[in-house]
């Protein structure tokens, strides 16, 4: 019995490291090689070595030139997670419409723990150039998306963030915890967020909470764009428009 237990301890552990590896390489566009990734994780090299060439053979990392960089199976599995599937397909012509009407660029994202996924994200002709992509993670109280979700969630879901610290991404990001409640009542009040180059110097953003068929918060939608080329009110009014629109499709 003790054995067992050891042995499925062993497993666990194995899992986390060869999570903490895929969430390096998910952080690079180029390879990693087994020196850089040791240096980051914390983990041997030897081990490293060893996690890498599994996850190889099963397709999840793919060897490059200079390392290793996540595999075409990781691009497949993530289009298979029901919820991202569904709430995409349901957004997509919502977020086309939007993009169309506002030439900015609009996004689709979810809460995960203390940050926001982005779901689908549409570059407009006239956005700025961001980090943002499908897949990559942002502190949701240093975005209006998250700012628009967490307004909107259970007191414990805030909570928790609160706690786990609001960290500065930008000169302009909120990073007090009673400053951010007050802020997170605001936005219930007029329905929509701002991210007033709390991300990003320069860049603002609008976003509204999209809603499922419990009522609850599902994902928020937002445009973003340069903070001299885009007018807040007219676009505000285009993005809770297609909240209320795609909260409107997931309901029926």
């Amino acid at each position: 019995m003790e054995a067992s237990r050891a042995g499925e301890r062993n497993e666990v552990g194995a899992i986390a490291r060869a999570v903490r590896v895929l969430e390096e390489l998910a952080d690079e566009d180029e390879p990693l090689g087994v020196s850089e990734l040791a240096r980051r994780t914390g983990i041997s090299k030897s081990s490293v070595f060893r996690i890498a060439n599994e996850l190889d053979e099963h397709r999840l990392v793919e060897r490059a030139d200079r390392g290793y960089r996540l595999g075409l199976k990781l691009f497949e599995l993530g289009q298979r997670v029901p919820r991202q599937r569904n709430l995409r397909e349901a957004a997509r012509p919502v977020m086309e419409d939007l993009r169309e009407a506002t030439r900015q660029t609009v996004h689709l994202a979810v809460l995960d723990g203390e940050s926001v996924v982005y779901v689908e994200v549409l570059v407009g002709p006239a956005g700025p150039p961001l980090p943002t992509r499908a897949g990559v993670r942002w502190p949701a109280h240093a975005t209006g998306i998250g700012k628009a979700i967490l307004a909107h969630s259970e007191p414990s879901v805030v909570e928790r963030v609160l706690a786990a610290g609001l960290p500065r991404v930008s000169e302009r990001t909120i990073t007090g915890a009673g400053l951010l409640t007050e802020e997170l009542t605001r936005i219930v009040d007029r329905g929509v967020a701002y991210d007033l180059e709390e991300s990003k110097p320069g860049l603002v953003c609008v976003a509204s909470p999209v809603f499922g068929s419990d009522g609850r918060v599902v994902a928020g939608i937002s445009v973003s764009g340069w903070h001299n080329r885009i007018n807040l009110d007219h676009t505000a009014a285009a993005v809770r428009t297609a909240a209320l629109g795609l909260s409107r499709h997931l309901r029926d």
